[in-house]
């Protein structure tokens, strides 16, 4: 018997539902805990280290929920995937990743250094140089991975119609709005998991109209 429910839409939606919230926490998390002003870094530190700390833990569980969100994609999208964007959509898909990664992994080093050192004031310009190579690191390449992403899946999702329309063109747009203005807009690194959210709902909605595949046997 040949058992094809891991490979069900119902999974990528799960897994994009899981990766959207996670992400959505972790980003609000280190949102309300990295203020503005960081001239005192030391002061902040001592007082926001475990809710960064917990933002920090939660990004390698998305990043799961994301792999098996692009896996699952893949294989609904089966026959009608076109070899050009299905590289495009995983490239960009493992890039975003491996940039979100890294940028997680700077702070934590932040993180890591004060807890070793908690009582010797943080350097100035060396945490400025390290706060601007995470915020490089997420909000302009990472982000612009994330745009890329949107653009092929939607390209698909216009000619395969395995979403509405509408959800295609929003990723369009929002993809642009990434890559032509995420260095200025504060807000735009939640966009892309929303995009996510929204679509994997989709899906789920979708897979729950359609009646039940019988299992092969």
């Amino acid at each position: 018997m040949t058992n094809n429910g891991l490979r069900t839409p119902k999974a990528a939606a799960i897994a994009g539902i899981v990766f959207s919230a996670l992400v959505l926490v972790a980003f609000g998390l280190l949102r309300i805990s990295i203020p503005a002003d960081t001239s005192e870094p030391t002061t902040w530190l001592s007082g926001q280290a475990g809710t960064i700390a917990l933002a920090l833990n939660l990004i390698p569980f998305a990043g799961i929920a994301f792999l098996w969100f692009i896996g699952v994609l893949r294989d609904r999208l089966g026959q009608h995937e076109d070899r050009l964007f299905a590289t495009v959509f995983l490239g960009s898909g493992l890039l975003f990743l491996a940039l979100l990664f890294s940028a997680a992994a700077v702070v934590g080093a932040i993180l890591i250094a004060f807890a070793a050192r908690p009582d010797q004031p943080i350097d100035p310009d060396t945490f400025s140089f390290v706060r601007t190579l995470a915020f490089n690191l997420m909000n302009v390449y990472a982000i612009k991975m994330a745009g890329v992403f949107m653009i092929s899946t939607s390209t698909v999702a216009v000619y395969t119609g395995f979403v509405p329309r509408y959800i295609a063109f929003l990723g369009h747009g929002l993809a642009l709005v990434l890559l032509l203005g995420s260095h200025y807009l504060t807000w735009s690194f939640f966009a892309f998991p929303l995009w996510v959210l929204l679509l994997s709902i989709q899906i789920l909605i979708d897979n729950y109209r359609k009646p039940a595949e019988p299992v092969a046997r």
